[in-house]
């Protein structure tokens, strides 16, 4: 079932079912007007002054018909029903309880209905002014009919001031109820449409989240898929060349090359399913998982060394405890540079890993002396390096050095694990001019 709509005037416009009741509300209650204007005809409630039954029906359906619409129209509907209420009245119409209903029915749906508060609050005063006005004139004509009095009969327990004060007291009572109810019933209808609205709010902000949280979880593990794939693959496939090359004239060099896909295929194999158990656990934490450490650069070193691309591996300053979001990040950083040295970097390429403690933040410098490839589409790889960066709190650097090759500089704080705003960790490989 959709939910209400708002009406033009901001409040929540009825729904079908209760027009539907207000259609039965007028309807019992043009029943009811109608029994009692007869029973009141033979009961003589004004004596012999009483007009024909037929004007009692007409005052019965104007009475009551208008409340089919009281919440369409809360201020004509009150209006007519007060006008109608009045003459019906002063024309000794005999129908008694009815009609008081139906007036409180329709001040009470003002109060109810009408979002403007300003407008609701004039058209009650009005009316109520109006029926206190018609009140104190037609008990004051009564009075004068039953002759002259004294003023020491007419005192303060005299039966006719007793009357009049009864009657006062009761309008009091009567319109007081029905202004104190309307006023209730449209705070409470405004607290539940605000709570309800609110609601809503929350339900799109949960689809957000849940929507972000799995496009989060897309992102980390595409990024986490590219480094361990494009690491391996990438010296799988420099050493699968380097084996085709020497095939003929250095057998034991190739098999030894092929040895080294072979052990770059398990090694790939063990980082996927590493990676494949993390994600089936439910309550394992991504990077506390994980046994990616910072002193396992120096095997990024050697593996490097051992395919063909000489890398050096430098530590400056006094290690500090570093948390895991900044470990694993830095490892995978420093390996992904490595990646794109060996594959983008030439036959010549040599490659510096420089990892420096500086107080409470640490920098990763992985530089390369082979050629730079310009042009084409920003890669993944880099695009993963800035974010995982970010991800630790740190930014990244990534720009052809102007000596020759390529130097890659990542900055984080060793134990921070939020993201701080830094322009430089928004920019892409196409700001730079280089790939990854």
């Amino acid at each position: 079932m959709s939910a209400p709509s708002p009406a033009s005037d901001g409040r929540i416009a009825p729904t079908p079912e209760q027009l539907r009741n207000d259609l039965w509300l007028a309807g019992a209650l043009l029943v009811g007007a109608i029994l009692s204007t007869w029973l009141g005809q033979v009961a003589g409630v004004f004596g012999e002054d009483t007009p024909h039954l037929g004007w009692g029906l007409l005052y019965s359906v104007a009475l009551t018909v208008p409340l089919a619409l009281r919440r369409r129209m809360p201020e004509i509907t009150l209006i007519v029903v007060a006008i109608v209420y009045f003459v019906g009245m002063s024309a000794l119409i005999p129908e008694l309880y009815v009609g008081s209903i139906a007036l409180f029915i329709a001040m009470y749906s003002v109060g109810a209905w009408v979002a403007d508060r300003r407008r609701a609050m004039v058209v009650r005063v009005i009316v109520i002014v109006g029926m206190f006005i018609w009140l104190m004139v037609s008990m004051f004509q009564a009075t004068g009919a039953e002759g002259e009095q004294t003023a020491a009969e007419f005192s303060l327990f005299s039966p006719v001031a007793a009357m009049m004060m009864l009657q006062f007291l009761f309008n009091v009572v009567f319109f007081a109820g029905a202004f104190a109810f309307g006023e209730r019933a449209y705070a409470g209808a405004r607290s539940r449409e605000m709570l309800e609205q609110r609601t809503r709010e929350l339900e799109r902000e949960r689809e957000l989240t849940a929507a972000q949280a799995v496009a989060l979880d897309r992102v980390r593990i595409a990024r986490e898929l590219h480094d361990v794939v494009a690491h391996h693959v990438s010296a799988m496939g420099v050493q699968a060349g380097a084996a085709r090359t020497v095939l003929d004239r250095d057998p034991e060099a190739a098999r030894r090359a092929l040895a080294g896909v072979e052990e770059s295929a398990r090694a790939s194999l063990v980082e996927l399913r590493q990676l494949l158990e993390t994600l089936r656990t439910t309550d394992a934490a991504a990077p506390g998982a994980s046994t990616l450490r910072l002193d396992a650069i120096g095997e990024l070193v050697r593996y490097a060394n051992e395919n063909g691309m000489p890398t050096t591996f430098s530590v400056v300053g006094t290690p500090v405890a570093a948390s895991d979001v900044a470990q694993v990040n830095l490892y995978r950083i420093a390996q992904e540079a490595l990646t794109n040295a060996r594959r983008h970097g030439g036959p010549e390429a040599r490659a510096d890993v420089r990892l420096r403690y500086d107080g409470d933040e640490i920098e990763l410098e992985v530089g390369n002396e082979g050629r730079v490839r310009y042009g084409g589409t920003p890669g993944l790889g880099l695009v993963g390096m800035r974010e995982r960066a970010a991800a630790s709190g740190g930014w990244l650097e990534a720009a052809p050095r102007p000596r020759g090759g390529f130097l890659v500089r990542a900055r984080v704080p060793a134990g921070a694990a939020t993201p701080v705003p830094d322009d430089r960790a928004g920019e892409t490989a196409d700001d730079r001019g280089v790939l990854a």
